[in-house]
């Protein structure tokens, strides 16, 4: 009988785990997870990027990003950074600075990035989609002429932001 209250106390953490609510929305950052993981890619492939990156240096610029789409330029800074730094091999990330602009060192790279809304909302039955292209381009810092742009189009999930 004194084994009964200890095999309850056992079983019942166990039972509420079970039955537990469905997972809330993704944050922010897991929608954007996505999202940097395919611009670093990208980045990572760029032709004028020697191989391996891991002597370069890239400045990320603030970004510019659509209001329309509800994500703010720190948590896509963030996310492009993280995502950046987490490549095998890749180069080192710093913050863009217009002090970088003269003097630069021939391994030092400005990355640009743009995130605009790409069309209307998405209204799917369980969520609404917002279509959005980001621009990514790379130059020299203190050049205006790109060495290198691409774009990647997709959506997010409204719902995680």
């Amino acid at each position: 009988m004194p084994l009964l209250p200890l095999l309850l106390l056992t079983v019942l953490p166990l039972a509420g785990c079970a039955v537990g609510t469905p997972d809330a929305p993704q944050t922010v950052r897991q929608a954007l997870f996505g999202l940097g993981e395919r611009a670093a890619q990208r980045v990572a492939e760029a032709p004028p990027l020697p191989r391996p990156s891991s002597d370069e240096v890239l400045l990320l610029a603030a970004p510019e990003v659509d209001d329309a789409l509800g994500v703010g330029e720190n948590r896509l800074l963030e996310s492009l950074t993280r995502s950046l730094l987490g490549l095998g091999q890749g180069p080192q990330v710093l913050d863009w600075q217009p002090a970088l602009a003269s003097g630069a060192a021939a391994n030092q790279w400005r990355l640009d990035s743009r995130l605009v809304s790409a069309g209307p909302r998405l209204a799917l039955s369980d969520r609404t989609l917002l279509p959005y292209r980001l621009e990514l381009t790379l130059r020299r810092p203190g050049d205006a002429t790109p060495l290198w742009q691409t774009r990647l189009d997709g959506a997010l999930d409204a719902t995680a932001l």
